[in-house]
C-alpha cells in the first residue's frame, strides 16, 4: 500500500542527516531575517569585532588572527593557500578521502608542488609517514603539511596534535594548515595547542548556519609569511581583508545576514559549553556505532581511532548499492542521507550527525534508515539499530543524574 501522501506535498519537515549542510536552529535562522543596512556605517563594528574574537574562541586561538570571506569552505581553502605560500612551494599532503582529494587538487591548480602520501579510504593521516618525510627533507623544501581533520566522505577523524607532534619530532619549520570544515564547532580542536598555522571551516556545519562563510584563522607565523608569498589572490588577500577589519569593516560588500546568524549561533556553542558541544557530538556519535553494530554493518573507518564524532559512513553489503537506500529514504520517507563519494560511491550510505542535534532527532534518522535499508533488500531486524541507540542513550543518562546526585 502507498503512503497516503504519495505524490503530494510531504507533510512535517524533511529529515536532513547529511554532513552538512545542518539543521539550522530556529534562534539562529530568526536572527537572519534583518533588514539590509549600511555596511559602511559608524555602528557596524558593533556586529563585526566581537565576531572576529568569539571565532578565534571556537578555534581556541590564542594569538591567531580570524578572517571571514563570503564563500564555502573551498574558498577558505584557497585563501590560506594563496596567502602564505609561493608558486612551486613544496607541500606534503595526506590523501584518504573525496575532500583531502579536492584540497590537493586545488593546491596544484593555484602553482603548488604536492607531495602525496596516498592512505586507504577509511584510515587517517599518519603521523609516522608525515614525521619520515619530513625528516628526509633535509633542504627543508617543504613549506607547509596539509592535513584533513574530519574527512567527510569517510567518517574519519584525524589526530592533528599528533601530526604536530611528528612536526616538531622531525625539527621541520614546515607550517601546518588544518582543513576543519566539519569538526570545527563539533570535535576539540586547538588551533594554538596543536600550533595550527592556517585553521579552515565553513559556516554550514558545526557553526549551524546556511553554506556561504569561509572562516580561516590564521597563526602570526603564516601571517608573517603572507608578507613574501607571491601566490596571485585578489579576492582572498589577507592584507585587504587585515585593513579593513581592523576597524570593523571589510573591503567589499559581507553577507549581512549570516554574519546576524553567526553571532547567534555562537551565542548558542557558549550558552552550551564548547566541552559540552564536544561532548554531546561524542554522545550521539557513540549511539550511531551501536545502531550500525545491532544492524550487523560495519564502518568505512577501519579502526575506533579513526571513528568520526560528526558522520558515520556505513558500509552496504555485497551486491547492494548505497545510492538506492538513499534514494528510498529520500522518496519514500523524506529524509536526506549522505552519499558515498569517488572511490566509496555505491559502497555506502552517510548520517551526519552533527550540528543543532539531540537523541529524539536521530532516533529518528536512525529509524528511517532502518526502513531504507529493508525497502533495498538488506536483511536487518527492524528497530534493532533503534534499540540499540536507545539503550545507549537511555545509560549513559541515567549514569549522569547519578553521577550528579552523587
Amino acid at each position: 500500500m502507498a503512503a497516503p501522501w504519495a505524490g503530494s506535498r510531504r507533510p512535517g519537515r524533511n529529515f536532513l542527516f547529511v554532513p552538512g549542510p545542518t539543521n539550522v536552529p530556529d534562534r539562529v535562522q530568526r536572527a537572519m531575517v534583518v533588514p539590509m543596512e549600511d555596511h559602511r556605517s559608524s555602528s557596524f563594528p558593533e556586529l563585526t569585532l566581537p565576531l572576529f574574537e568569539d571565532l578565534k574562541k571556537v578555534f581556541k586561538s590564542r594569538d591567531g588572527q580570524v578572517f571571514i570571506f563570503p564563500s564555502s569552505g573551498t574558498g577558505a581553502w584557497e585563501a590560506a593557500l594563496t596567502n602564505t605560500l609561493s608558486p612551486g612551494d613544496k607541500v606534503l599532503a595526506s590523501r584518504f578521502g573525496q575532500f583531502s582529494t579536492l584540497w590537493i587538487d586545488l593546491a596544484q591548480r593555484v602553482g603548488l608542488d604536492v607531495e602525496v602520501q596516498d592512505e586507504e579510504w577509511g584510515r587517517g593521516a599518519d603521523p609516522d609517514r608525515i614525521e619520515e618525510a619530513l625528516r628526509a627533507d633535509r633542504e627543508h623544501r617543504i613549506k607547509a603539511v596539509l592535513v584533513v581533520h574530519n574527512e567527510t566522505a569517510t567518517g574519519v577523524t584525524s589526530d592533528v596534535g599528533a601530526v604536530r607532534r611528528a612536526i616538531d619530532a622531525a625539527g621541520h619549520p614546515a607550517m601546518l594548515y588544518v582543513d576543519g570544515v566539519s569538526s570545527i564547532g563539533s570535535i576539540d580542536f586547538r588551533a594554538s595547542e596543536w600550533g595550527v598555522d592556517c585553521a579552515i571551516t565553513g559556516s554550514q556545519k558545526g557553526l549551524m548556519l546556511p553554506a556561504g562563510l569561509g572562516i580561516v584563522c590564521v597563526s602570526p607565523r603564516a601571517l608573517a609569511a603572507a608578507k613574501t608569498a607571491e601566490c596571485r589572490r585578489c579576492y582572498f588577500d589577507f592584507a585587504d581583508q587585515a585593513k579593513a577589519n581592523a576597524t570593523g569593516y571589510f573591503p567589499y560588500t559581507p553577507a549581512l545576514p549570516l554574519l546576524y546568524g553567526l553571532r547567534e549561533s555562537m551565542r548558542c556553542l557558549f550558552e552550551e559549553g564548547l566541552e559540552q558541544v564536544f561532548a554531546r557530538h561524542r554522545f550521539l556519535a557513540d549511539g550511531t556505532r551501536a545502531a550500525v553494530k545491532a544492524w550487523g554493518l560495519t564502518l568505512c573507518a577501519q579502526d575506533p581511532k579513526w571513528n568520526s564524532d560528526t558522520v558515520s559512513a556505513i558500509m552496504v553489503p555485497e551486491g547492494i548499492n548505497g545510492a538506492e537506500v538513499i534514494d528510498i529514504a529520500y522518496r519514500r520517507y523524506n529524509m536526506a542521507l549522505g552519499a558515498g563519494l569517488s572511490k566509496v560511491a555505491g559502497k555506502l550510505f552517510r548520517i551526519g550527525h552533527l550540528g543543532d542535534l539531540n537523541e529524539l532527532m536521530l532516533l529518528g534518522a536512525l529509524a528511517g534508515a532502518e526502513m531504507a535499508m529493508c525497502d533495498a533488500g538488506i536483511q536487518v531486524q527492524p528497530g534493532s539499530g533503534v534499540a540499540a541507540a536507545q539503550t545507549h542513550f537511555r545509560g549513559a543518562t541515567q549514569t549522569a543524574e547519578q553521577r550528579a546526585a552523587a
